[in-house]
């Protein structure tokens, strides 16, 4: 029987004066009745619109039957046909934007809650679902340089047609931005751990502390029997202002505030792992990296945590659901606002940050609004931490240690539609082509370049 309620089943959530003082997951994970409540309201519709904005291809109204017949392990099985990082992607996609944005319930009222079922799946099965079968060696073998999403999908539509893989991870944990970038209040450390497991399972190797262009080159990886290799090394690179003050002590990049805290475990009293304790953070940025910093900062003792965005609230590349929990935790939203200056306190520290109000301009041939600063608007925000969260770019080392490896201005990858870069059987995707973007898109390109090096490698 359908289920015709307007608004999705809700998850429950910490209350946000506590959370704001905690590491734990802000929202549950729906139970049993809960989902198949939210099942119901799935239409099951002929053309699937939902499937053709999802950059995996998860079968989508077909999971979710098996939900509503009550075969949960079914429904999990479906979607680890084209998902590999279920648990994942149910918790940080920004679902809004891409699956459920096509959902036909969102015509009229709310689109089904296709994230929050896809990650019940996922959690219902951690300790359910049984180890996956090693399929039969098919005798070839491919490198993949990066733990990222991008690398790790690539890995696990590799091992499931039979190829010898091995991962290279530069940190000494694998998982990329799952584990360095994304708090452990949206995607708890054991989640994603459980995820390679279960890709170690199907007879992935992964090497941690392995600098590739540095320990090996991507020549070398072909010198030792590996007959294609996949870089998937993301975007790791921070990008600053260059304003006056960026130098001084007090100033992050986002990366290396997110990395300390979440992979090195900062916020845990049993590790040594030094952070600064601050009172008053501005976080210069609007993406969702920006959330996850300001939010950190909050849970890590901050008195004040404001959000210093150039443009308006409707031009935040944010997740909606990201910005509603910071602001429901007390972050201060300042729209609107550039930064000119990191103030000095005489003793090279940050004691403020010097803005200047921002108006909207017309919008340009793409349609997007420009934004230039107001006369005579400057004003100061009193700050003892700045967090740079203003995007970052690929790391320079493997394009400067492999020669004919072509890369645009950015220093991104130029790949084409199979994900080739200019070097033959040298694959890239993710953030390392594109910038950084989203953790499914990485995906996408993982495995849309695992299919393209199973085509090479046959063909070769």
């Amino acid at each position: 029987m359908p289920n015709m309620q307007l608004t999705k089943t809700p998850a429950k959530e910490q209350d946000p004066k506590a959370r704001a003082k905690n590491f734990k997951e802000v929202s549950s994970c729906y139970t049993e009745e809960e989902a198949l409540n939210e099942a119901q309201r799935c239409l099951n519709c002929k053309n699937k619109p939902c499937v053709s904005g999802c950059p995996v291809g998860v079968r989508i109204p077909e999971f979710i039957e098996k939900i509503r017949e009550g075969c949960i392990s079914e429904a999990y099985d479906i979607i680890k046909t084209t998902n590999g990082l279920p648990a994942v992607c149910g918790r940080v996609c920004p679902q809004e934007s891409q699956c459920e944005s096509k959902c036909v319930r969102g015509i009229k009222g709310e689109p089904v809650g296709i994230g929050r079922l896809e990650r019940f799946c996922a959690d219902y099965m951690a300790d359910k679902a049984s180890a996956p079968e090693k399929p039969q060696p098919n005798g070839h073998r491919v490198a993949i340089v990066g733990s990222g999403p991008s690398g790790l999908s690539c890995a696990s539509d590799l091992a499931k047609l039979g190829y010898e893989v091995t991962v290279f991870e530069a940190f000494h944990t694998a998982g990329g931005v799952l584990m360095y970038g994304i708090p452990e209040f949206r995607l708890p450390k054991a989640t994603v751990q459980r995820e390679i497991d279960g890709l170690k399972a199907l007879g992935v190797k992964v090497e941690t502390d392995m600098v590739i262009g540095k320990i090996l080159s991507v020549d070398e990886l072909f010198d030792d029997g590996f007959e294609a290799v996949f870089i998937g090394t993301g975007a790791g690179l921070p990008n600053f202002m260059g304003i006056p003050g960026e130098s001084l002590v007090g100033v992050f990049s986002a990366n290396e505030y997110l990395t300390r805290t979440n992979l090195m475990k900062a916020y845990l009293d049993d590790y040594d792992t030094p952070i600064a304790k601050s009172s008053k953070v501005a976080v210069v940025g609007g993406g969702n990296v920006a959330m996850d910093a300001a939010r950190s900062a909050l849970r890590l003792g901050a008195d004040k945590v404001y959000i210093v965005y150039r443009r308006s609230a409707d031009e935040m590349p944010a997740r909606r659901e990201e910005v509603h929990h910071a602001g429901e935790e007390g972050i201060e939203f300042k729209y609107l606002t550039n930064p000119t200056e990191i103030l000095d306190d005489g003793n090279g520290r940050v004691k403020g940050l010097k803005c200047v109000k921002m108006e909207l301009t017309e919008p340009d041939q793409s349609g997007r609004r420009g934004v230039r600063p107001i006369e005579n608007s400057e004003f100061e925000i009193e700050a003892d931490a700045v967090i740079m969260a203003i995007g970052t770019s690929p790391n320079p080392l493997i394009r400067s240690t492999t020669p004919g490896l072509e890369t645009n201005r950015r220093g991104c990858f130029i790949v084409d539609e199979n994900m080739l870069t200019s070097r033959e059987g040298v694959y890239a995707g993710g953030d390392a082509v594109t910038g950084a973007a989203t953790v499914i898109l990485a995906m996408g390109a993982g495995k849309q370049a695992a299919k393209a090096i199973d085509e090479y490698i046959k063909n070769k």
